[in-house]
């Protein structure tokens, strides 16, 4: 009922471009929009957009990228709750920078799950490229977690991800995909500058208030 997911929508470089792959980049595309506005839509699309590439990756054979997709759609369940629990308390989705503890356990998580994955690819089989698609997979899920927590440096990963992303998709004939690859790494630069600056005044209004309650302390 879905093989038509799989026909070519239209060519780019003599390479077809499914509907599965247009329309799930379409919404990934979107998913990194609403992100940056920090509009809860951001998860349901993304669902739709990593259901909608699991069929593009599997017609190409990148098992692990149609992997990470099914795990993106659990880590897309966990953020929706995290951002709708944040505005309901809140009344908005809370940003911050990461600790140092936190970025140094995103950076390990990162490395050891690259490792561990793709020595799992490489013995199943599954993957033309265990290990490109080992990080993407890892960095994807990875940034996901650190999005859904609201920290700024989730759009660092996903700059780190697109450079490996790019050269990956076009050489395994997903060149549709490639292209949207390079607008995600503009629209995470325009992310990464955004957030930073809402972080940074969430960081120095919560810095003033603790002050306040310093100085009501002391003359209390």
């Amino acid at each position: 009922m879905i093989g038509w997911l799989n026909d070519a929508a239209f060519t780019v470089a003599d390479k077809p471009v499914p509907w599965s792959d247009l329309l799930g980049q379409i919404a990934s595309l979107a998913t990194v929009w609403l992100a940056l506005r920090r509009n809860l839509w951001a998860w349901p699309v993304q669902i739709l957009g990593a259901a909608l590439l699991i069929a593009a990756n599997t017609s190409v054979h990148l098992g692990g990228s149609a992997m990470r997709n099914v795990v993106i759609i659990i880590a897309a369940g966990y953020g929706w709750w995290r951002w709708a629990r944040g505005r309901r308390d809140a009344g908005e989705v809370q940003i911050r920078f990461g600790t140092a503890h936190e970025r140094i356990a995103l950076v390990a998580l990162m490395a050891a799950g690259t490792v561990g994955f793709a020595l799992l690819l490489e013995h199943t089989g599954i993957s033309w490229a265990p290990w490109p698609d080992a990080y993407i997979f890892v960095g994807s899920v990875v940034a996901m977690l650190a999005q859904a927590r609201g920290l700024f440096e989730f759009w660092l990963v996903w700059i780190a991800v697109d450079m490996v992303g790019v050269p990956l998709a076009v050489q395994h004939g997903l060149v549709f995909s490639g292209l949207v690859y390079g607008v995600f790494f503009v629209m995470c630069v325009a992310g990464l500058v955004d957030w930073w600056n809402r972080s940074r005044r969430y960081r120095d209004n919560g810095a003033a208030r603790g002050a306040d309650r310093h100085l009501e302390g002391a003359t209390a």
